[in-house]
């Protein structure tokens, strides 16, 4: 029976050929639209957290301002200084903790001068820290050492051999000398590219050097820590806000800095993301919607031009249900080939964002993903969409009665 359902809808769906691709075009747009934003969007959410789980998730940062992370950072009035530091060292669970400081200043190469983004780093070996964590680890040449005083490590963008746009017109290149804030610095070594654009602009500076340089003699902007082995992220870094809050005299839920694990910089993102893909899934719906009163419309249409045909079905013994399950399932498959139609597009659109992306955004890490139940969902969507859009046209179709199907012309 099921056969004989979907060769009378095959038939019905290529004996008007422009009014089923028109019908099905709304379809198309939406499943097209859902596949693509949720495979970019899941990509991104894969490929960041599979960074985060290259850089280790034994680490901790410690920033001044309340909770809100960077944001909060950004704008806070509060600082770390190297008493905190102290008392972050002798915290149960670290292991290692080191610091980092930060400002834009002017620098200067050849005829231009550009603000950029200066990084103090540590020399020492507590250094290995941020180097796992910010993946600051140089490509050409080397990192900074102890022994260095005036000299500078780059961003990918900024170096000569990058093809994107950097912060000079010319490139730098090893061995060429940058000023910034009207002191000298050799450039050493080249950091590999991080995966964005802004990243791949900073330049890193010894710490000692930067504190002067920067006016941040006695302030940190991050500190971070490497806890030991056996030791719970989650529970250091309670340790570590309990130790600051009774070294800083402050109450709990009051607190001036803020404490960051790995799992909660995940969890932070991924709650972005989701909002993100909710309001673009909600735009896309509309579609949808769209397409399904497409489809209910075409099978009214058809339900009137097929009344004879439909009659003669009944008067050959042919059910109420038989009938409603014909216009079902063709409704069906209206929404079905949409489905599959779109999520073919969505597929290929998201294949080429990804590939614009990389070297237009110079965002090496970002990859698309296509889960398998984001296309059998995709499908198994469109088919209910046009179950459902064509319901009320079937149930109608049903309840014609014989005589008067016969007689309609």
């Amino acid at each position: 029976m099921i056969k004989e359902y979907l060769l009378l809808a095959g038939r019905n769906f290529t004996r008007r050929k422009l009014r089923s691709w028109l019908t099905v075009l709304g379809i198309v747009i939406g499943i097209a639209a859902v596949v693509a934003l949720i495979s970019v969007t899941l990509g991104l959410q894969y490929s960041i957290t599979e960074q985060f789980q290259k850089l280790g998730t034994n680490k901790l940062i410690i920033m001044p301002g309340g909770e809100g992370g960077m944001m909060a950072a950004g704008f806070s009035t509060a600082k770390l200084t190297e008493k905190d530091l102290s008392a972050i060292e002798k915290t149960k669970g670290v292991d290692t903790a080191t610091v980092m400081i930060y400002a834009y200043a002017s620098v200067k190469f050849r005829d231009e001068t550009k603000q950029a983004l200066v990084i103090g780093l540590p020399t020492d070996e507590s250094s290995r820290i941020i180097t796992e964590m910010q993946g600051f680890t140089a490509e050409k040449g080397r990192n900074l050492k102890s022994s260095d005083k005036d000299k500078v490590t780059i961003g990918n963008l900024i170096s000569k051999d990058s093809k994107n746009n950097g912060l000079f017109e010319k490139g730098v290149s090893l061995r060429d000398t940058l000023t910034i804030n009207g002191q000298n610095f050799d450039v050493v070594g080249i950091i590999k590219s991080i995966g964005n654009p802004q990243d791949d602009k900073q330049i890193y500076i010894p710490l000692d050097t930067a504190k002067d340089l920067l006016n941040k003699t006695d302030e940190f902007d991050m500190i971070y820590v490497q806890t030991k082995d056996g030791f719970k992220p989650a529970d250091v870094a309670e340790n570590v806000k309990k130790e600051l809050r009774d070294f800083r005299n402050e109450k709990k839920g009051e607190e001036t800095f803020s404490v960051q694990t790995f799992e909660q910089l995940l969890a932070s993102v991924g709650t972005i993301l989701t909002i993100i893909r909710i309001v673009l899934l909600g735009i896309a719906g509309i579609s949808l919607i769209v397409g399904g009163i497409g489809i209910m419309n075409s099978m009214y249409t058809s339900v009137l031009e097929r009344t004879r045909e439909i009659g003669i079905m009944k008067a050959v013994g042919a059910k109420n249900e038989n009938i409603m399950n014909l216009f079902i399932l063709e409704s069906g498959l209206y929404g079905l080939i949409g489905g599959a139609i779109g999520a073919a597009i969505g597929v290929i659109f998201a294949k080429t964002v990804e590939t614009i992306a990389k070297p237009l955004l110079g965002v090496s890490a970002f990859h698309v993903a296509f889960p398998w139940w984001l296309i059998a969902g995709a499908l198994g969507f469109s088919l209910v969409i046009g179950a459902i859009s064509g319901y009320m046209p079937a149930r109608r179709a049903s309840k014609l009665r014989p005589v008067e199907a016969l007689r309609y012309e």
